[in-house]
């Protein structure tokens, strides 16, 4: 399933992550990990904050994504299911009448 992952970093968590070098490696770690179609970096409410697009073959590998973030940058991170626009037509035709 295409998920969308919102990472919202914690500013002073997140800024002693870049004075260790740590913030970079968890980044790239997490893009190795979930090979995203798509990731953007922005700030959101005044924090870091990424956005990742994956495929989620299996929710038990949430943990493993999760946890660097919630470790290393006190994170607070939402999942969400999205679909393209192939999604999109197919999940609409399932239901126009014929």
């Amino acid at each position: 399933m295409r998920m969308l992952m919102k990472v919202q970093m914690d500013t002073a968590t997140s800024n002693e992550a870049i004075k260790q070098g740590n913030l970079l490696k968890t980044v790239e770690g997490a893009l190795e990990e979930l090979r995203p179609e798509a990731a953007y970096f922005t700030v959101e409410d005044g924090c870091r904050t990424g956005y990742l697009f994956f495929d989620l073959e299996d929710p038990s590998r949430l943990p493993k994504i999760s946890e660097p973030f919630f470790m290393e940058m006190g994170a607070k991170i939402h999942y969400s299911p999205v679909m393209n626009p192939e999604d999109l037509r197919k999940g609409l035709s399932a239901i126009m009448p014929s």
